[in-house]
């Protein structure tokens, strides 16, 4: 959806199975470095195609040192919730772009997101939406959880989960011609 508001459209939209575990005293924008390559890296070995670029992102929510999940439980949604109520935390989003000649060329964004003081009202509604599921730190900006947000600093569409300025960079320092 990012990647079509700026009139990019992909051949493919492939899933990279990866391990997505965070490595012990890895902080978050080495982590969202790291995963992002691997993915890249993992489909650009699977892609059967013609020479193609391949581009990856992963996103990864931090409050302070701590790394949230991506939430795959209503009770994970809550605790991230509960965690991130009335404070600041920091959206990771890093791109990964692997070219044909094997080399990956990355970049991460940091925004930081404050949050307002939330009520059990609130994060019961909010989980009850299911929107938090699969997301990083159990919450979607884009959707019911903008309530939420008491200031933003930073790239919005870092925080949805891929900043299109620097995906742009990225991409057209790898070649890739505009339509």
């Amino acid at each position: 959806m990012l990647l079509a508001q700026v009139g990019i459209v992909p051949d493919a939209i492939l899933p990279a199975h990866i391990d997505e575990c965070v490595l012990k005293g890895e902080l978050a924008r080495t982590h969202a470095l790291r995963l992002a390559g691997e993915k890249a890296r993992a489909i650009a070995e699977q892609w059967k195609g013609p020479p193609a670029l391949v581009l990856a992102a992963d996103t990864v929510v931090a409050c302070g040192r701590r790394i949230l999940p991506k939430a795959e439980t209503d009770e994970m949604i809550r605790d991230c919730l509960q965690l991130l109520g009335g404070r600041s935390h920091q959206v990771f989003t890093a791109v990964a772009v692997s070219k044909p000649d094997g080399g990956v060329i990355s970049r991460a964004v940091m925004t930081r997101v404050a949050f307002t003081r939330l009520t059990r009202q609130m994060i019961d509604s909010y989980v009850s939406s299911e929107e938090g599921l699969g997301k990083a730190g159990g919450y979607a900006i884009q959707g019911k959880a903008e309530m939420f947000v008491r200031g933003i600093n930073g790239s919005y569409s870092n925080v949805v989960g891929m900043p299109l300025l620097e995906t742009i960079s990225v991409l057209t320092g790898c070649g890739y011609r505009f339509p």
